[in-house]
């Protein structure tokens, strides 16, 4: 009987649902990153400025965080596939669109509507993903879910400046909106697994309402807006100060971080199912500083390469650590809660995070910015093993009420 269980678990984690929602939202993320290097070039051949180009990126993230408050309501009224098609069927078209953008206020019309697409697609895509995976093989599940997502993040800026330099704006617009119909396509094939009797009694009496923040993964949430933060400053200054150092290998750089990030979630996952959170969290922050202090100190396009290498082993873990453990929390009705407050917080991480590092950037340097990123990581840690200390002592008492 055990021999059987332990022979169907890697067909219930590698089955065809998990696989097309695997390939899915990575491709969401590729069509998405395309634009990022991309879209402030199209807003300024429309005559747009520094601030607007600024707003337009802008306007996105805050539609998509304004929308993920209410995805657990949409939920229990609507179907999650169908609303997951839906998210994507509006960024598919809103991709599209901004070829036919005449002025800088329709880009901006657009990127309201594609952000709320965004927000109800990655929500529904990680929720979706979870009810895919085995409840015991959970960690290493999102951590195979999202090595897609983390190679598109680095293909994509590559893949959309090349179809934007050898032909032109229709061509990358056109060729993301195909991307995403390719996704469309993928999620229509994704089944979504039967809920279990408790389940659905939970979700009979449980009354859903929109939550800004879910108090129950409201820690982890921090840590995750903590790590968004110093994501923030390789994502958005890292090509710059590569620049200022004589660094050629930008592109190698994030290909680097990419496949370190690849590499760590093969075993990282089985650690954190194992183990626990801090098995992962707790190692990840260091090899992150590490990787943060060789790029401080790099004198050689070499030593560039092994900070990306040491940094991908670092945030690659990290982030589908944090996301598994914030659906641990909750029960499976507030999986869409949870989600959003953890994507909600990364988000306010990065972007929060580029505008205030951008001003230390401006009044010092990329160097101040780095090392200020570093000690963002030391009280990521400090405050895991506060908390760790405070769950500990909070078991004992428990017990120790148990045993009276």
């Amino acid at each position: 009987m055990s021999t059987s269980t332990h022979s169907s678990t890697p067909q219930q984690l590698w089955g065809r649902s998990f696989l097309f929602i695997m390939l899915a939202n990575a491709l969401l993320f590729m069509a998405f990153e395309m634009l990022l290097p991309t879209l402030p070039l199209f807003v300024s051949s429309l005559g747009g400025e520094a601030s607007q180009i600024g707003l337009v990126t802008g306007v996105f993230m805050f539609s998509a965080i304004l929308i993920r408050p209410f995805t657990s309501v949409l939920a229990a009224r609507i179907d999650k596939k169908y609303l997951l098609i839906i998210g994507i069927t509006i960024c598919a078209f809103m991709t599209g669109a901004y070829y036919l953008s005449s002025g800088i206020w329709m880009i901006l019309v657009f990127r309201v509507i594609h952000g709320f697409g965004f927000g109800l697609a990655t929500t529904y895509f990680a929720t979706i993903a979870t009810e895919n995976i085995p409840r015991d093989r959970r960690g290493e599940g999102m951590g195979y879910f999202g090595v897609g997502e983390t190679v598109a993040i680095s293909i994509g800026p590559l893949i959309g400046t090349s179809l934007l330099f050898r032909y032109d704006y229709q061509s990358l617009f056109m060729g993301g909106m195909c991307i995403l119909l390719l996704a469309l396509l993928m999620t229509v094939f994704v089944s979504r697994k039967p809920k279990t009797e408790g389940s659905s009694e939970s979700m009979q009496t449980h009354v859903p309402s929109v939550k800004l923040i879910e108090k129950k993964v409201l820690f982890p949430s921090l840590l995750i807006m903590l790590v968004g933060i110093a994501a923030g400053s390789i994502m958005s200054f890292v090509a710059l100060f590569a620049a200022e150092r004589g660094f050629e290998n930008i592109a190698w750089f994030f290909f680097i971080v990419a496949i370190a990030s690849f590499a760590v979630r093969l075993f990282s996952g089985k650690m954190f199912d194992r183990w626990g959170p801090g098995s992962v969290l707790l190692p990840s922050a260091v090899f992150a500083i590490a990787g943060l202090l060789v790029l401080i100190i790099a004198q050689s396009d070499v030593q560039f390469l092994i900070a990306g290498a040491l940094y991908g082993f670092g945030f690659g873990a990290i982030f589908p650590a944090i996301q598994t453990w914030c659906v641990n929390l909750v029960e499976e009705h507030e999986h869409e809660s949870a989600m959003a407050s953890f994507f909600n917080f990364f988000d306010l991480g990065i972007g929060g995070g580029s505008l205030i590092l951008g001003v230390v950037a401006s009044a010092f340097s990329y160097t101040v910015v780095y090392a200020i990123s570093i000690g963002i990581f030391v009280v990521y840690i400090l405050l895991y093993l506060v908390y760790s200390q405070k769950q500990q002592r909070y078991t004992a008492r428990q017990l120790e009420v148990d045993i009276e």
